[in-house]
């Protein structure tokens, strides 16, 4: 009986400890930081060409039904529900759009990445629209440019705090950080250079486009990590892992102490 109360409680401390750095939703806001993102980020950018007045007039049409509410008809915000969207640029509405960030359920909730709630073709004709009220363009990101060790040693210094090094996410003041796992590079290089919620935001004088490449490039190594230990465990962290390391041990040191008392017993 120990010897499976051991075992249980080992294994519900590595589900509990795996699961906790992916979060939950919550918040207090909404996407604030989308309204301070600058007209121009020196960034690559796609250099897609200028879309058609029939995908402008199908993005306006959308963005009246679904986004005015809280933006504004005019796209200049509304206090206390939504930003300012002039001068975001395609780079944030792509953004918020792919990752199913927006919508917001409520204005004050914390944007989370869920599923998009447009098809790809109205995704297309909303950031068209967003983009032709200026700011900066879909960036280019090019992960096979960079360097993991370049890109894990930036990562470390900047996003590890909150998102952990292995990019499972975690929870910081007032907010959650989420997993990347999900994260696409040109997500990544979005919400580097948007800043999404509490995340702080990196110019490309901050963090440059080689600099990008590189975190890209090494995120897409936490994705499928070469485990040499034999068991990940989730990725949480040495603490956890050594937690979870003990109550092993403990119930193969009560198995041990088992098997030696019936050998006695004998």
């Amino acid at each position: 009986m120990l010897l499976i109360a051991a075992v249980a409680c080992g294994g519900a401390a590595l589900l509990t400890l795996a699961g906790a750095g992916r979060g939950a939703r919550g918040g207090q806001e909404a996407a604030r930081a989308a309204a301070a993102a600058p007209p121009s980020t020196g960034s690559r950018a796609l250099g897609a060409p200028a879309a058609s007045s029939a995908l402008l007039a199908q993005g306006r049409g959308l963005f009246e039904s679904s986004c005015a509410s809280c933006h504004g008809a005019d796209a200049r915000g509304i206090h206390g529900r939504g930003p300012n969207l002039i001068g975001v640029g395609a780079l944030a509405g792509d953004f918020y759009l792919q990752t199913g960030r927006m919508p917001l359920p409520a204005p004050h909730d914390q944007p989370v990445r869920t599923k998009p709630a447009f098809p790809q073709s109205q995704i297309r004709a909303l950031v068209a629209y967003v983009g032709s009220l200026g700011g900066p363009a879909i960036p280019r990101v090019s992960p096979g440019r960079g360097s993991v060790a370049r890109g894990q040693k930036l990562f470390a210094l900047d996003c590890a705090g909150c998102h952990t090094i292995q990019a499972q996410g975690g929870v910081v003041t007032g907010a959650i950080a989420p997993s990347l796992d999900e994260a696409t590079p040109t997500q990544v290089a979005e919400a580097i250079r948007v800043g999404p919620y509490a995340m702080p935001r990196f110019s490309s004088g901050e963090l440059s486009d080689a600099d990008v490449d590189s975190i890209a490039r090494y995120l897409q190594t936490t994705k499928h990590p070469d485990d040499r230990g034999g068991w990940g465990i989730g990725r949480v962290g040495p603490i956890p892992e050594g937690m979870v390391a003990w109550l092993l041990a403990f119930a193969a040191l009560l198995l041990v102490v088992r098997l030696i008392g019936e050998r006695t017993e004998g």
